[in-house]
């Protein structure tokens, strides 16, 4: 697509769309939101910078390793929190009973490690849906 109003829209607001994608993934245990939804608006934007410039410019800007080391970080984040529970002596994903820092309630650095679980979900939700677009867009070329 060589549309020049599409690419300069997309542009202006990628960074914006990205910001809210953290901002959901970082206060989802604040409001409505978390990990999932957050990965997924984060997601949203890379697809629509590979929408606007292309599959090559899409692969350069988010490259098959680094989304597939995104993703394995995400999942070994979530693992590694969730066997501290069971190290400590209780179960997987215990968060306040294992003694975790709990914060001061409605801040962000509140709840423990939940901050840090959904932030692990987030990666592995963004890094999953942009690997799955490249690769039908690959496959469809």
């Amino acid at each position: 697509m060589d549309d020049l109003f599409v690419k300069v829209t997309t542009k202006m607001i990628l960074p914006f769309i990205q910001m809210y994608g953290l901002y959901v993934i970082l206060h989802g245990h604040l409001s409505p939101g978390g990990g999932f939804s957050g990965g997924a608006i984060y997601a949203a934007s890379m697809v629509l910078y590979t929408l606007a410039f292309g599959l090559k410019k899409g692969q350069q800007r988010m490259p098959h390793e680094v989304s597939s080391k995104v993703e394995t970080g995400g999942i070994l984040l979530y693992v590694l929190f969730g066997f501290a529970g069971i190290f400590l002596g209780y179960s997987f994903l215990t968060n306040k009973a294992a003694g975790f820092p709990m914060g001061e309630f409605g801040a962000v650095l509140s709840a423990g490690f939940i901050p840090i679980v959904t932030f692990a979900i987030g990666l592995k939700v963004m890094s999953t849906i942009v690997t799955l677009f490249h690769t039908m867009l690959e496959e469809e070329s």
